[in-house]
């Protein structure tokens, strides 16, 4: 059965925070420098007069929100890093200090201000028996006090991470069990950390894990079938392979980027849903609000009616925010996304003291509340419906994106301003989510592959060294996005061509040099890296684990395994497979047709073979931490019927390389 299974495990979560061995970057070639390209790093004077107009139209002083992100501050990790148990930098607590000081020329000005803001890292105290430590991860832990314990929301992305923040918080507040625990959503980076902070001990014993319906098939299902894909692009848009400096990565926008951690699940014990469902959980009283559909597929805001404190979880933070992740994801809602906010604006925020959510830091006072979710409400609004009312006047994606400026509450209010989504990207969200993924031009319908084209264009555009000179006054003329998409086409149609990806590179740079949006900035400076220097050495990430992959159910499984499917690498005649698992009490049958694997829960009968093993065991297989040959001679794997069947089912799965080549054909 060969290793079939190890490249799985490896696909179950986006990737995070990798240590690559990065390959040192060649020199460019004569030929370009002597064309002007610029040295690496460096920011060309159309970057360089971009920023400073932003900087120019932009109060970049520190104002109410620079407040808002030191106040308060009672203690923060002294060490140098967090460690894994092996010793290994899980977050390094100096990696953003550079941010300290006035924005460089390689960095927009207004992100600068942002990452700066989103760098300030430690134990914070939001109001009496509410607090959050932020900085140590992409996302915000919140801590509120019950009458014997903390109550835990949104315990990190990382074990480690979420370990060491509630090590801070006991060191400083004094020791408490956790009592509870809330996963505001299904996004990795909010319950990663669940086994930092409880174990499956204390849930047996009565420590209830609350998250919104559908959290467990949502948490599970995102990533798991298209984790693959998911995770590469991960590693782009968050900048996961850069150096933390002034010419690479400062910050994701939504926060300072992701640890080097492990990534773990426990399922929820109540899955919460409604407007207005109470909930008391030692001695506080909740208030849950449904958002489902909006930020993430399942996803809650609260209440705390004795405190006069609303969380507003992922829905509404310090950022514009994505309406289709560049990680790759399901496209969201940005009208159900507004109205949502303007929900809890009606009905809370005239009796709110306090915003806070899981990233970035709180907002304080009743009118600031309500001006904070009234504006974080009118930037989905704005962009749905402007889009809407270019499209229906017969713009296409790329036009009714173009179209749709910025509006003039955005100057003044940072928190809408796009530090992660961005008001293009987000438009053409919200025009896929009405008009699916062309712009309705017939020519757009059935494209040629950019494989095929790349060749066509460079030919008809005169040659390679025709392409090179009109792409490089371009860039001569701080046309980057026409210089980029020129480049594109040469280095599709010579991928070995040096020069062409020399100035392709540079034109990322100054793209990403210019960028407002974290997410935008890491996607264009990987890109110039990847070409610069190559993929990183260092094989295929293993992102799964053991503690995450026992909560994902089988059937989920197994059709994240008939998705690998190649029906070229199999020559039998249709034939079926039943899997027992005794220590679960399942039973999943494998439909081996010709050109699909159909999953289904029970059995059926006269399959070809029978594998009984126990899901535990199966999982070990899953993350690569046994042979199925070791488990059959140790008797924990048993094959009735034909062993060739089962053989040749899992040999007919693809495995699938982790850095495969994204900015390159």
């Amino acid at each position: 059965m060969r290793t079939w299974m190890a490249a799985l495990g490896g696909a179950l979560l986006s990737a995070c925070g990798q240590d690559p061995a990065i390959p040192p970057t060649p020199e460019p070639t004569a030929a370009a420098i002597e064309a002007g390209l610029p040295s690496p790093g460096t920011a060309t004077e159309a970057t360089k007069q971009a920023n400073a107009s932003l900087a120019a139209r932009l109060d970049l002083a520190p104002g109410s929100d620079g407040e808002d992100a030191r106040r308060d501050r009672i203690a923060y990790i002294e060490d140098e890093a967090i460690l894994g148990d092996d010793g290994s930098v899980v977050w390094a607590i100096p990696q953003f200090e550079f941010l300290d000081g006035n924005a460089p020329e390689t960095v927009n000005p207004s992100l600068w201000r942002q990452s700066q803001l989103a760098a300030h890292h430690g134990l914070f105290r939001v109001m009496d028996g509410v607090y959050q430590v932020r900085g140590y991860d992409l996302s915000v832990m919140s801590v509120i006090e019950g009458d014997t314990g903390w109550i835990i929301v949104d315990p990190l992305t990382a074990t480690e991470t979420a370990a060491a923040s509630l090590k801070l918080v006991n060191d400083t507040l004094g020791e408490r069990p956790v009592t509870g625990v809330l996963y505001t959503h299904s996004h990795a980076d909010h319950f990663g950390g669940a086994r930092g902070v409880i174990s499956d001990e204390d849930v047996a014993n009565g420590v209830p894990v609350l998250a919104p319906i559908g959290f467990s098939e949502s948490a599970v299902s995102e990533n798991l079938i298209a984790g693959n894909q998911m995770g590469r692009r991960s590693t782009l848009m968050f900048g996961n392979t850069l150096p933390r400096s002034t010419t690479a990565h400062v910050g994701s926008g939504l926060g300072p980027g992701l640890p080097n951690g492990t990534i773990s699940l426990l399922l929820p014990t109540e899955e919460i849903e409604g407007r207005g469902t109470v909930r008391v959980i030692d001695g506080v009283t909740f208030e849950f609000i449904d958002a489902a559909g909006t930020e993430a597929p399942a996803e809650f805001m609260f209440y705390l009616p004795e405190k006069r404190a609303l969380c507003t979880a992922e829905v509404a933070t310090a950022t514009f925010h994505n309406v289709l992740t560049p990680r790759g994801a399901k496209v969201r809602d940005a009208l159900k996304w507004s109205r949502a906010i303007d929900y809890v604006l009606a009905e809370y925020g005239e009796t709110s003291d306090v915003v806070f959510a899981s990233h970035h830091w709180p907002t304080w006072g009743q009118e600031n509340v309500v001006q904070f979710l009234a504006s974080q409400r009118d930037i989905y609004r704005y962009v749905h419906d402007q889009t809407l009312r270019n499209a229906n006047a017969g713009a296409t994606m790329v036009e009714a994106a173009e179209a749709v400026e910025e509006p003039a509450f955005q100057a003044d209010d940072f928190a809408t301003r796009g530090y992660y989504g961005t008001l293009n990207h987000n438009a053409k969200a919200v025009y896929q989510h009405y008009f699916g993924w062309w712009g309705g031009v017939p020519a757009e319908y059935n494209r040629l592959p950019h494989e095929v084209t790349a060749e066509r264009y460079v030919e008809a555009m005169g040659g390679a060294a025709s392409v090179l000179e009109i792409g490089q006054n371009a860039f001569s003329s701080g046309d980057y996005r026409w210089a980029a998409e020129v480049f594109n086409h040469l280095v599709f149609a010579e991928p070995e061509n040096q020069e062409a990806r020399d100035w392709l590179s540079a034109a990322y740079e100054q793209l990403g040099f210019q960028a407002e949006s974290g997410a935008w900035r890491s996607y264009y400076l990987t890109g110039a890296a990847e070409l610069r220097r190559g993929l990183p050495n260092v094989g295929n990430p293993q992102l799964g684990n053991a503690d995450f992959l026992r909560a994902v159910p089988s059937i989920d499984l197994f059709d994240a395994l008939a998705a690998r499917y190649n029906p070229s690498k199999i020559d039998r005649d249709p034939f079926a497979i039943v899997f027992d698992f005794p220590d679960t009490g399942e039973t999943i049958s494998l439909l081996v047709e010709k050109a699909v694997i159909v999953p289904r829960e029970g059995t059926i009968e006269d399959p070809a073979a029978t594998v009984t093993i126990d899901r535990l065991n199966f999982d070990r297989l899953v993350l690569g931490d046994a042979s199925p040959l070791g488990l059959v001679t140790t008797g924990k794997m048993k094959v009735g019927g034909k062993r060739g069947a089962v053989s040749a089912m899992f040999d007919a799965l693809d495995q699938p390389p982790f850095w495969f080549n994204t900015v390159t054909p």
